[in-house]
């Protein structure tokens, strides 16, 4: 969706950029918890099938995926929200002073 946006097209990436930094930050982290907290998961179901193992590391690994997950929906539904704000897919004076910030 970002790249559809006027602002896009013109060149203006680092307002997008600024803008929506943190949930471009905070999905790179929840897909590195998601991904560390599922690979070690699978590791040790693999090696002991037969048992139902839970650590201390797990827990607090599996306590901030599911905190930084509240986040990641909470910061992906206002961006969605936000990329349906016309000012963003047509010329406006906001973003000509925004243009004009930028050149200087």
């Amino acid at each position: 969706m970002l790249f559809n946006t006027f602002v896009f097209q013109v060149g203006l990436v680092a307002i997008l950029l600024e803008r929506f930094r943190a949930l471009l930050m905070l999905s790179a982290l929840y897909l590195t918890f998601s991904i560390v907290l599922h690979s070690w998961l699978m590791n040790l179901r693999w090696l002991n099938s037969d048992r139902y193992i839970w650590t201390d590391g797990l827990q607090v690994l599996f306590v901030l995926q599911r905190t930084a997950s509240v986040l990641y929906y909470y910061l992906y539904k206002r961006t969605t929200e936000y990329l349906g704000d016309p000012r963003l897919y047509e010329d406006s004076p906001w973003l000509r002073e925004i243009f004009a910030r930028a050149r200087q």
